[in-house]
């Protein structure tokens, strides 16, 4: 395993972070970020659902990592 597939598995679960809907997924199961005040934010949960908002928020470098990732795999082979 080579540095190069370590990057794309982190590229595949940000993906993976970046598509979960707050409305469908997280709200029901007590994940919203606006159920989180500011003294919780510091718990294990809590920095989860901030990484998660972050991945949502940086979906446009995801979609232009995802088009380099693929271009790569196109032409390496």
């Amino acid at each position: 395993m080579g540095l190069w597939t370590i990057l794309e598995g982190f590229l595949l679960l940000a993906n993976a972070l970046a598509i979960l809907n707050e409305d469908r997924f997280l709200a029901p199961r007590g994940w919203s970020f606006s159920e989180f005040s500011v003294g919780r934010t510091k718990s294990f949960k809590g920095q989860l659902i901030g990484l998660i908002y972050a991945t949502q928020y940086m979906r446009v470098p995801l979609i232009l990592l995802n088009a380099i990732c693929i271009f790569v795999k196109l032409v390496s082979g």
